[in-house]
């Protein structure tokens, strides 16, 4: 098995518990509360500006098949994901511009942005959150929630485009050879912040 075959592995629990969650949960039938999606949305918002931040650290140091990949990451998060929470804060009367982190989303942004000092660790701490994302998606599109915000919520992290993103991240990991033990040391502590941040304040 690959490092990053191995990181599926290693995380896979932690994914089934993140499904298995009340706000996972709730989205997946399309009747969570907005007043608890509503802060999801502005803590996820926060924590997706800091995640810009990681992948531009890591391209300040990233070798030269890596780098534009991080320089397209970086802008697809910030123009297309970011995009999109600005669009449901409408819906939801989400306050992202006045929103402050709560303790999960200080305590990852913390561990992604320390981590991000040294290359293939970075990589293997922000893995969680695309891996995270893009197997929920697939998974909750099996069958989708009825009420068309959350329905859109679930489409845009099931998207092929958003898969091939996660699956080069795959293979930049494989590609910068960490250690293994250390990856799956990270990805096992990113898998447990990407859980704890469904715990919205």
């Amino acid at each position: 098995m690959s490092i990053s075959e191995k990181l599926h592995a290693a995380g896979r629990p932690l994914l089934d518990a993140q499904l298995a969650h009340p706000t996972v949960a709730g989205i997946a039938r399309g009747d969570l509360p907005e007043a608890v999606f509503r802060s999801w949305l502005e803590q996820d918002y926060l924590f997706l500006l800091d995640y810009v931040r990681v992948f531009a650290r890591l391209a300040w140091q990233a070798p030269d098949g890596h780098l534009g990949d991080l320089v397209d990451l970086a802008h697809a998060t910030f123009h297309d994901e970011l995009s999109l929470h600005r669009t449901m804060s409408a819906e939801f009367g989400a306050d992202l511009e006045g929103a402050v982190k709560g303790p999960a989303c200080a305590a990852y942004t913390a561990f992604l942005l320390e981590s991000a000092a040294t290359y293939a660790d970075g990589l293997a701490a922000l893995y969680p959150c695309m891996w995270g994302y893009s197997t929920l998606g697939r998974i909750l599109a099996q069958d989708p929630p009825a009420e068309p915000r959350y329905r859109a919520w679930v489409g845009t992290y099931a998207d092929p485009g958003f898969a091939a993103l996660a699956a080069r991240i795959a293979v930049m990991i494989d590609e910068a050879a960490p250690d293994p033990v250390r990856a799956e040391r990270l990805f096992r502590e990113g898998m447990a912040h990407e859980l704890a941040f469904w715990d919205v304040p």
